[in-house]
């Protein structure tokens, strides 16, 4: 039994295949194929925070998948009334045969693993978001081919994006410039564990210097909407700008995990521009997530 809680839970051969079957299974869907591998299978989908692409991308895959798939808010759990994590794991792994959880505690999804009978994947928590990696990796694979030896920049808070963005450079071999205000770095050990692939400053314009791929995020994510005047000004001169973008390579590709604050983190020129794979990677999260649920019930 596997889990899906960062990238470094699956070898970076099989990430690499993965992004290849993701886009395989893409094909197949378009061209109206039905493929039912998980016919009959279950998954509990466990939400402390909501989101429209993480619940509609794995209902759909699951339904797509001839599965089907349970949601549960805070107020359809007794995890919402106080239950520990390790008791509610025990219970839900005996009835379904997988569970997806997206919350805030990275903690929280790590104890709730160990206790699981059946896999479990993080939607996202306040560490890692992995989830969005595949469907990013798959998107530029789609747009450039291979990542690998390429340069990434990251511009903006050094949040869960980051550190996922982090674990990709290990896992899928290329260099990642980081570029975040003073006081909103990434976990310095999640850093520290990727080596010299990592590049950090407080520049935006050193960050993309001849970059392949830029991405970015809110300025202020979930649970962080007190703080959103305080990081309009921290995060003032880190939008990413057409004038920015013409710093980095030609063929240098944008995405974004969306929802995007257009006029904050990003401009609408961008967004909408020749140089967005940002669809591409939203749709991608119905595909590689499909590849990711292959990979861990199909024997």
């Amino acid at each position: 039994m596997k889990h899906f809680l960062t990238l470094l839970d699956i070898p970076a051969d099989d990430l690499k295949r993965l992004i290849q079957r993701a886009i395989e299974l893409k094909a197949m869907q378009h061209r109206g194929e039905i493929f039912e591998p998980l016919k009959n299978k279950v998954m509990s989908m466990i939400f402390d925070k909501s989101s429209t692409r993480t619940r509609v991308s794995f209902e759909t895959a699951m339904s797509q998948f001839g599965g089907h798939a349970i949601f549960l808010s805070p107020r359809d759990t007794q995890l919402g009334r106080g239950e520990p994590v390790e008791d509610s794991a025990r219970v839900l792994s005996s009835m379904v045969d997988v569970i997806m959880i997206r919350t805030f505690s990275h903690d929280m999804v790590k104890t709730f693993a160990a206790n699981s009978s059946v896999p479990v994947i993080n939607a996202l928590t306040d560490l890692y978001h992995p989830c969005q990696l595949l469907a990013d990796m798959q998107a530029y694979y789609e747009h450039r081919e291979s990542i690998k030896g390429k340069t990434v920049s990251w511009i903006g808070d050094g949040n869960n994006m980051c550190h996922s963005y982090i674990n990709a450079a290990r896992q899928f071999d290329f260099k990642l410039n980081i570029a975040t205000p003073k006081g909103y770095e990434p976990n310095a050990n999640i850093m520290k564990a990727a080596g010299g692939r990592i590049a950090l400053t407080n520049i935006p314009e050193e960050a993309v210097e001849n970059s392949d791929l830029i991405a970015t995020d809110v300025w202020a994510s979930m649970g962080q909407e007190e703080e959103q005047k305080l990081r309009e000004k921290a995060f003032a001169g880190f939008q990413v700008t057409s004038e920015l973008m013409q710093l980095a390579n030609k063929e240098a590709v944008f995405t974004h995990c969306l929802p995007a604050h257009r006029g904050e983190e990003v401009t609408a020129e961008v967004m909408d521009s020749p140089q967005s794979i940002v669809w591409t990677a939203a749709e991608n999260r119905l595909h590689s997530q499909k590849a990711l649920l292959e990979y861990l019930l199909v024997k």
